[in-house]
C-alpha cells in the first residue's frame, strides 16, 4: 500500500526514460506558472505604492518556500508514499483511507468529493488560464496584437477540445521533448537576468517572506493570493504517479523542473528589481527584440500540453467517479491500446469546452481570471492534505512524529492561501465555488436517488435462489442457448428476468447470472476477476470484479470463466438487460427538485450496452416504469 510504484527490471534506463516522458504531461501545469505567478504576486504592491525592492524579496522567498514545502515536502515525500497499488489522486487517496477505517462514505467520501468537484472547476480555469497568458505575451511584441488575444485564444482551446476524441497517443512524444526545452528555457532565462542584482540570493531566507506577512499582513494576504498560482498543478505528481511511478516523478522533479522554476523565479526578481517599469509583465519582457515570437509560440505549445495534461485527469477523475457511484455511466472510449490511461469521456469534453468558453469570454484576461484560478486548486490541496494527516495518522507508513507536525505546518500555509484567495470571490473567485457546489449537488442527488431506487428495488424483488428452486420443480419452456442476465445484487432475482418470464414465458438452456463489483483497488489481476457458483435449474452466477481505474467488460468477465467449467461464447449469447423508465412520485424521500436533477442526469446516463462493452446486436431489452 505504501511502497513506490516499481519500475519495470528496475532498469536506471528505463527510470530515466519514464521521467523525460513525465515531464511532458506530469509538470505542464506548474511549468506555466512562471508566465504569470511573480507579476500577479506584485501587483498589489504596486497598487498600493509599497517598497518593490523589498516585495519583490518577500515574494521570491514566497515562492521558493511555497514550491519546498508544499510540492517537494507535501507531494513528492509524503503523498507518493500514499499509493493505492501505485495509483495516486484524490479518489484514490479517498479509497486508501475508507479501507484504513474499513468504513465506506461519511466524511471520508465527503472530502473526496469537495476535491474530486474542484478539480473538474480546475480543469476548466487552467486552459483558460494558460493559454490566455501565453497569447498575451503578443501585446509584448506590439500593443496592437490586443484585440485578437481573445479570439486566437479561443481558436486555439476550440481545436484543443476538438481533437479529444483521438486521443494524444499520435502527439504525446512531442510533449516530453517541448516541454524538456521549456524548463531548460526557463532556466537559461532566470540564469541571464540573476546578475542583474544578486541580492536576490536573499529571497533563499524565510525572513523575507515572514517579514511581508508581520509588516504588512493585509497586503500580504493580497500577494499569497498571487504566489500560490506558483504551486498550481503539483497535485499532478500524485496523481499522475500510476502512469510513471513514483522514482521517475521524482526524479524528473528534482533533476529538471525545480531547478528550473527557482531559476525563473530568481532571475525574475533581480531583472524587476533592476527595470521596475517590467513589473507589468517580467516574463516576456526578459527577452528582447525578436526572441519574443519564438518564445510566445514554445509558451503557447505549453500551455497548450499543460491544458492536455488537466483535461486528460478529468477524464480519469470522471472515470474513477462513475465507478464509485459518484456518477452516472458515462460513454468512455479508449484511445490508445496501450496505455491504460489514455481515456476520452464525450459528455465531460464537451462541458469543459463550454466552461472554458464562458471563463475566456467572461474574464477576456488572465489577470482577470487569475482571482478565479486560485480557489480552485487551493481547495483540492486542502483536501489532500486533511486526508494525508489521516492517512499517516492512521497507517503509520512514516513515522507519526515527523510527518504529522509537518502536515499541519503545510495545512496551515494552505488555509492561509485560501484565506488570500477566498478575498478574490468578488473578483471572480465565486465562479470556481459555483462550478464545484454545482458538481458536489449533482454527486450528491446522484448518490441519493441511486439509494432510494436500490432500497425500492429490493422491497419489490424475489430472491434468486428460491425462485430458481420453484421454477426447477415447475419448468417454464426452455430454448436452446445461453441467456446471459446483469444484475446489482446477487441475492435477487434481476427484473429483467422476472419480465421474460412474465412476457415470453420461456428460459434458455444455459442461464448465467453475473454481477460487475468496483473494489477499492485499481485493477484486478485476470486469475482475480471472477467467482463463479451454480446455483439451481443448471444456472450460474458470475460474480466479476472490476477496479475503479478500469472500465467494466462483460464479454471479459465471461472469458475469464472457462477455469471453473462455465464456457461460454460472449459474442454469441443472449444479453437481458432491464430499462427503467423513473417518474417522479410526491412519497418519495427526495424533494420535487432532487427527483427533477437526478431524472435528467439518469436520462443521459450512458447505456449498459455501452458501458459494459455488451455486444449490441446480442441484446434485449425489457422497459419498466418506476418510480422513486
Amino acid at each position: 500500500m505504501q511502497a513506490d510504484t516499481a519500475v519495470p527490471n528496475g532498469s536506471s534506463k528505463t527510470t530515466f526514460k519514464l521521467a523525460f516522458a513525465s515531464i511532458g504531461v506530469v509538470f505542464g501545469d506548474i511549468g506555466t506558472s512562471p508566465l504569470y505567478a511573480m507579476r500577479e504576486a506584485l501587483h498589489p504592491v504596486v497598487e498600493n505604492g509599497g517598497d518593490l525592492r523589498a516585495a519583490v524579496l518577500g515574494v521570491a522567498s514566497l515562492l521558493i518556500w511555497a514550491l519546498i514545502l508544499i510540492v517537494t515536502l507535501k507531494y513528492v515525500v509524503f503523498l507518493m508514499r500514499a499509493d493505492n497499488r501505485g495509483e495516486g489522486g484524490i479518489l484514490s487517496l479517498v479509497v486508501l483511507v475508507e479501507t484504513l477505517f474499513h468504513k465506506k462514505g461519511g466524511f471520508v467520501l465527503a472530502l473526496g468529493m469537495i476535491g474530486a468537484a474542484f478539480f473538474f472547476g480546475d480543469a476548466m480555469i487552467t486552459p483558460a488560464m494558460s493559454v490566455l497568458s501565453a497569447v498575451e505575451g503578443l501585446k509584448v511584441v506590439n500593443e496592437g496584437f490586443d484585440p485578437f488575444v481573445v479570439p486566437l485564444t479561443l481558436a486555439i482551446l476550440i481545436s484543443l477540445f476538438l481533437f479529444q476524441y483521438k486521443g494524444t497517443a499520435g502527439v504525446a512524444s512531442l510533449f516530453a521533448p517541448v516541454t524538456a526545452i521549456w524548463f531548460a528555457t526557463l532556466g537559461i532565462m532566470g540564469l541571464s537576468h540573476i546578475s542583474d542584482d544578486l541580492g536576490i540570493f536573499h529571497a533563499f531566507n524565510p525572513v523575507y517572506g515572514f517579514a511581508m506577512l508581520i509588516e504588512q499582513p493585509g497586503l500580504a494576504l493580497l500577494v499569497f493570493g498571487g504566489v500560490f498560482l506558483a504551486v498550481t498543478g503539483g497535485e499532478a505528481l500524485y496523481a499522475d504517479m500510476g502512469h510513471f511511478g513514483a522514482k521517475p516523478i521524482r526524479l524528473a522533479w528534482l533533476m529538471v523542473v525545480f531547478p528550473g522554476l527557482i531559476l525563473n523565479y530568481l532571475g525574475q526578481g533581480a531583472f524587476i528589481i533592476s527595470h521596475p517599469q517590467a513589473v507589468s509583465n517580467p516574463f516576456f519582457l526578459m527577452v528582447e527584440g525578436w526572441l519574443v515570437i519564438p518564445l510566445v509560440l514554445l509558451a503557447t505549445a505549453v500551455t497548450v500540453i499543460a491544458s492536455q495534461a488537466v483535461i486528460t485527469g478529468a477524464f480519469s477523475i470522471a472515470q474513477q467517479a462513475m465507478a464509485l457511484g459518484l456518477f452516472p455511466r458515462m460513454g468512455i472510449t479508449h484511445t490508445s491500446e496501450t496505455a491504460h490511461g489514455q481515456i476520452y469521456v464525450g459528455q465531460i469534453n464537451w462541458l469543459l469546452l463550454v466552461g472554458v468558453i464562458i471563463l475566456v469570454l467572461v474574464f477576456q484576461s488572465s489577470s482577470n481570471l487569475a482571482a478565479a484560478y486560485g480557489i480552485a486548486v487551493n481547495t483540492s490541496m486542502v483536501v489532500d492534505t486533511i486526508l494525508a494527516m489521516i492517512f499517516f495518522w492512521k497507517s503509520r507508513n512514516l513515522p507519526r512524529i515527523i510527518v504529522l507536525p509537518a502536515l499541519v505546518l503545510i495545512f496551515a500555509i494552505e488555509a492561509t492561501f485560501l484565506a488570500a484567495n477566498g478575498l478574490k470571490l468578488n473578483d471572480g473567485g465565486y465562479m470556481p465555488v459555483l462550478l464545484g457546489s454545482s458538481i458536489i449537488l449533482l454527486m450528491v442527488t446522484w448518490m441519493r436517488g441511486r439509494r432510494a431506487l436500490t432500497d425500492k428495488l429490493r422491497k419489490e424483488s424475489v430472491e434468486l435462489v428460491p425462485l430458481l428452486e420453484s421454477l426447477e420443480r415447475r419448468q417454464p419452456t426452455r430454448v436452446a442457448g445461453a441467456a446471459v442476465f446483469l444484475q446489482t445484487d446477487p441475492l435477487y432475482a434481476p427484473s429483467a428476468l422476472m419480465h421474460n418470464l412474465k412476457h415470453n414465458r420461456v428460459l434458455h438452456d444455459r442461464l448465467v447470472f453475473i454481477t460487475a463489483e468496483t473494489t477499492s483497488e485499481p485493477r484486478i489481476e485476470t486469475e482475480e476477476r471472477v467467482s463463479v457458483k451454480r446455483l439451481p435449474l443448471g444456472a450460474w452466477l458470475v460474480e466479476a470484479r472490476f477496479g475503479y481505474m478500469e472500465q467494466p467488460d462483460v464479454p471479459k468477465a465471461l472469458r475469464a470463466c472457462a477455469p471453473f467449467g462455465l464456457e461460454i461464447d460472449p459474442r454469441q449469447a443472449s444479453y437481458f438487460l432491464g430499462r427503467r423508465v423513473i417518474r417522479m412520485s410526491a412519497r418519495s424521500s427526495l424533494p420535487y427538485w432532487q427527483q427533477r436533477i437526478f431524472i435528467m442526469m439518469a436520462n443521459q446516463s450512458s447505456r449498459a450496452i455501452e458501458f459494459f462493452r455488451i455486444p449490441p446486436d446480442r441484446v434485449v431489452e425489457l422497459g419498466m416504469q418506476m418510480s422513486i
